[in-house]
């Protein structure tokens, strides 16, 4: 199992629970589909968790900013430094595929936070601040920029920030050089519909939205045309939910399968998960099942990485459930019992150097 051995970073909540500890590390038992725990890490509300492309680094939200850690041999974290970001607590972040930039969205106050990252991993300088500008106080949520989600584009040009109290993911070009960023498109999505996550296929040429209040994926193709501009063009609108399924659900989760063959995603209110197949020529998806998580408020779900099982993260019900999943059949089988774990978030599987 040398080369085989994964451990998963899981990120939570700890304000009011008194537990400081805000990410959970386990090893896991890919037979038996089990995640166990082998260390925590102390770190306010890390409410979101992101590994660098090298692989040897791992960033997080804090009520501070953002923290770097290195990733040890045996999959444990040293703390390496923590940065401002220069407004509200963010709720998630990514870096470029160069690992130069860490990118920060923010929720509360419609910010995109830019920073430069060191040889070491280590978090830098500001490069850029962008506000998105609302419609005013029109509703308490709704029309007022609420920045959910920040991913660079595969060929690492541009950043798209899905922004769903606006209802658009905003496409920045992003100067290597300086780190700051410039408007170069808008993809508009439904009104109300509240794109929350989006991610792009390994090749890159597929664009994956989905939208927490309308529950489902929009699908669309990528490509730079002439003058350098970036073009996005929908090919889908798939549904997170059954047909049967009555409102006040909140879809949630978006992860790709370690091979990129599936994808994954949550339903809040309904307590779903959804798995979705990909086809590899077209970027389509084709729902395979929709079944309950046996927990309230899946807010992440992901395959293990030989997609035989599945873990889904239960927040408001502080639990982490299991399946065993037969993607012939379209069928996730109970696993086990739940793990407690407070206020989880987050959840990604990596795999272990050497």
């Amino acid at each position: 199992m040398k080369n085989g051995k994964y451990v998963a970073y899981v990120s939570t909540y700890t304000a009011g629970k008194g537990d400081n500890y805000g990410i959970k590390i386990y090893d896991v038992d890919m037979e038996k589909g089990r995640l166990i725990e082998k260390n925590q890490v102390e770190i306010t509300n890390s409410s979101y968790v992101s590994i660098s492309h090298s692989m040897k680094f791992l960033y997080s939200i804090t009520d501070f900013g953002v923290e770097s850690y290195r990733i040890l041999e045996n999959g444990d974290l040293e703390l390496i430094n923590h940065a401002t970001i220069n407004g509200m607590r963010g709720c998630y972040l990514s870096t470029d595929y160069e690992d130069k930039f860490l990118f920060v969205a923010g929720y509360h106050d419609g910010k995109i936070t830019a920073l430069r990252l060191k040889e070491n991993g280590g978090v830098g300088e500001i490069t850029d601040e962008i506000y998105h500008k609302g419609l005013g106080s029109i509703a308490e949520r709704n029309f007022r920029p609420h920045v959910n989600c920040v991913k660079m584009t595969r060929d690492n040009k541009y950043l798209c920030a899905a922004d769903l109290g606006m209802d658009h993911v905003k496409v920045y070009r992003l100067d290597h050089a300086k780190g700051t960023l410039r408007l170069a498109d808008v993809i508009r999505s439904e009104q109300e519909s509240a794109p929350r996550h989006l991610k792009f296929s390994r090749n890159g040429r597929f664009l994956y939205i989905v939208h927490e209040l309308k529950n489902y994926i929009d699908v669309y193709t990528y490509e730079e045309v002439h003058d350098n501009n970036p073009q996005f063009e929908k090919i889908q609108t798939i549904s997170t939910l059954n047909e049967y399924q009555a409102s006040n659900s909140a879809a949630s989760a978006l992860n790709f399968s370690e091979d990129f063959h599936y994808m994954v995603s949550s339903n809040a209110g309904d307590n779903s998960v959804v798995v979705y197949e990909i086809d590899q020529e077209t970027g389509l998806l084709r729902k395979l099942l929709c079944l309950p998580v046996s927990g309230d408020y899946p807010k992440d779900a992901a395959l293990f990485p030989d997609n035989r099982h599945l873990v889904s993260l239960n927040q408001e019900s502080d639990t982490m459930t299991f399946f065993t999943t037969d993607m012939e059949k379209g069928l996730i089988l109970m696993n086990g019992p739940e793990v407690p774990v407070e206020r989880p978030n987050c959840i990604i599987f990596h795999k272990l150097q050497g």
